[in-house]
């Protein structure tokens, strides 16, 4: 009785209008406008902190009462703001994330090159905890990569991600019945086994997907040799390996980070640290993890949000699944 009567004061919740009720805002409101907010300095002259977190997806972060922005759309947004503003000198990229979706990751790596060629701006990456494949992949543009001392990074490969739910449907004794046009049309099925052309095939894709991220490597890095044979192999690294095998240019802080942004882009010690966000917070610094999502000063009052790993669907992934939590 208790449960039910719980049940129904959520839904009466969610269904009143948020200014029937002072002081309390139900939803948060991803439409408004990016605005500039400085972290530091008082020059003329900025840099740009850009946050990555999470997995790198172009769909909506959903959850039971909003849809927020995905990655994508957030860091292309304030790139394309940053492309307005003649004075940021310089990009600070802040990732902590295990990667994503192959195209996902392939969009940012170009959008963050091509802000680059465009505005003539360093590009500087500060890996947080993880900054694993996909999250690899969108850094190589940078001019320098700065592992945090305890960061996990690397997994340069591809993984194809499908579900199998043969064995349960024979279970229960449901099955599913396809008509078909190309004897391939249904590969990669979830209802049937794959056949073993059907394996090749994607075996092929993948491939094709990782001998591409290995290319980019080996141009951004340089890598040959023996260190391009162990990064091949799709392991992770921590920062003191990253380092050794080239993979990263520098073992330090955000503050770190910071400064050599500044002394790559050749500016000034006053030089200003900027955030785009659509609210103001109080005592902002480096690590606030908001970025361009919904960035609310007040926490929503009902927030029931579905785990990260419940966004993967069936595809190709330049993904670290070791990394992937329930968010």
């Amino acid at each position: 009785m208790q449960t039910a009567r719980l049940i129904t004061i959520i839904i009466v919740l969610l269904t009143v209008n948020a200014c029937s009720l002072p002081g309390i805002k139900l939803f948060s409101q991803g439409t408004d406008p990016l605005k500039e907010y400085t972290l530091e300095g008082s020059g003329t002259d900025k840099i740009l902190l850009i946050p990555v977190q999470g997995t790198i997806s172009d769909t909506p972060q959903t959850n039971l009462a909003r849809s927020l922005p995905g990655v994508v759309q957030q860091v292309v947004s304030q790139l394309k703001k940053a492309e307005k503003d003649k004075h940021i000198k310089a990009l600070l990229i802040r990732i902590n994330s295990p990667g994503g979706s192959v195209t996902a990751s392939d969009i940012l790596y170009h959008e963050i090159q091509s802000y680059k060629e465009k505005s003539g701006a360093k590009v500087v990456v500060s890996m947080m905890d993880v900054a694993a494949s996909g999250a690899y992949y969108l850094s190589l543009p940078a001019d320098r990569i700065i592992a945090h001392p305890t960061t996990i990074t690397g997994s340069v490969g591809v993984i194809f991600l499908r579900p199998k739910v043969r064995g349960l449907m024979d279970k229960i004794g449901i099955g599913m019945e396809v008509t078909k046009f190309g004897k391939n049309k249904d590969m990669g099925s979830p209802f049937r086994n794959g056949s073993q052309e059907e394996e090749i095939i994607m075996q092929e894709a993948v491939n094709n997907f990782g001998e591409r991220f290995i290319y980019l490597v080996k141009q951004h890095r340089k890598l040959q040799g023996p260190a391009e044979a162990v990064v091949a192999t799709a392991r992770v690294f921590t920062a003191d390996e990253a380092l050794k095998v080239g993979l990263v240019d520098k073992i330090g802080y955000l503050s770190d980070a910071v400064k050599e942004a500044k002394t790559l882009a050749g500016l000034a010690e006053e030089a200003r640290v900027v955030v785009y966000r659509r609210a103001k917070f109080p005592d902002d610094n480096y690590y606030n993890v908001s970025g361009a999502t919904m960035e609310d000063k007040q926490l929503p009052f009902i927030n029931i949000a579905l785990p990260s790993s419940f966004h993967l669907h069936a595809g190709f992934y330049y993904l670290w699944p070791g990394a992937i939590t329930a968010e």
